[in-house]
């Protein structure tokens, strides 16, 4: 039953979103994700947030009760726990006109255009959603001249684990971006 409606990540008339056609507001000078976040991303940031939700009640309870230094507790684990899963949900590559991003959970690194030689997929071992477990996989990587190759995507983390055209979709969306960029 398709419901009638218009979401952002479809235009208008596409009946199954397969079209990729960039939306009136679509501005290359803010930072966006190229791709959606996926079901293992989401889905942890949507567990970690119900947790959030039970803390913060435990700390009204415990503030009800009078033990307001138990609530502050209380309040700042589920305000930790919020700050997490907004943390999670952040990750990954983000492209704009002026370089590349790869957010990760504790750092972030931005590369412009201008210093990246090359865009490439490669087969390398990745790691498996993030975890030390390494298995044998894809990798989007930029590389640039005087430092390592900077890991973009993989097709095992949070966002492509079970979906290889998403990932395919989303390197071609990476590529392209460094294609126009890095040559004007």
């Amino acid at each position: 039953m398709p419901l009638p409606f218009l979401t952002a990540d479809r235009a208008f008339g596409a009946a199954d979103g397969s079209d990729d056609v960039a939306l009136p507001f679509d501005d290359h000078d803010q930072w966006r994700r190229p791709y959606r976040p996926g079901p293992w991303r989401v889905g942890t940031a949507a567990l970690l947030l119900l947790l959030a939700s039970f803390v913060l009640l435990a700390a009204m309870i415990i503030a009800f009760a009078g033990a307001l230094p138990g609530a502050a507790v209380c309040l700042l684990i589920g305000v930790m726990v919020i700050a997490t899963a907004l943390r999670l949900l952040r990750m990954g590559t983000w492209v704009s006109r002026n370089g590349v991003r790869r957010v990760a959970f504790f750092s972030t690194t931005t590369l412009s255009w201008d210093r990246a030689s090359a865009l490439r997929t490669v087969q390398q071992p990745v790691r498996w959603l993030g975890l030390p477990r390494t298995v044998q996989g894809q990798a989007l990587v930029v590389v640039h001249p005087n430092d390592e190759p900077l890991l973009l995507l993989t097709d095992h983390d949070a966002d492509f684990l079970s979906r290889p055209e998403a990932f395919e979709r989303a390197t071609d969306t990476v590529e392209a971006w460094g294609d126009e960029y890095r040559r004007g």
